[in-house]
């Protein structure tokens, strides 16, 4: 049975920083690239990092490029989400999801707010 766990958010002040991680069971962890969203109630799912499985290559969406880093331990099982220097408009419910997978957690809240 596959498992996706988010954990990591929390209420930070803007200028803070946080660090989400996503553990997950249930199929080859290392065979898939890792993707990281975010969701505003009544709103899509927006993808905002993506890292690889060929030399942990990332990708960013240009509205967190430069502040968020996304890395991994396969030997964990877990990826990362390091964020830094949040503001108000980082806050959203985050999600990790493998690609090309049907696979999702239920997020994580992120609140930035002074």
């Amino acid at each position: 049975q596959v498992k996706i766990v988010e954990s990591g958010g929390g209420l930070v002040q803007p200028g803070g920083s946080l660090t989400l991680s996503c553990t997950a069971s249930g199929y080859p962890f290392s065979d898939f690239a890792m993707a990281w969203y975010r969701q505003a109630p009544g709103k899509e799912r927006v993808e905002i990092a993506t890292i690889g499985t060929i030399r942990d290559l990332q990708t960013y969406d240009v509205s967190v490029k430069g502040r968020f880093t996304a890395s991994r331990d396969n030997a964990k099982n877990t990826a990362y989400l390091q964020m830094n220097n949040l503001q108000p408009e980082d806050s959203d419910v985050y999600l990790c999801h493998p690609r090309t997978t049907s696979f999702w957690g239920v997020g994580t809240q992120v609140t930035v707010s002074a």
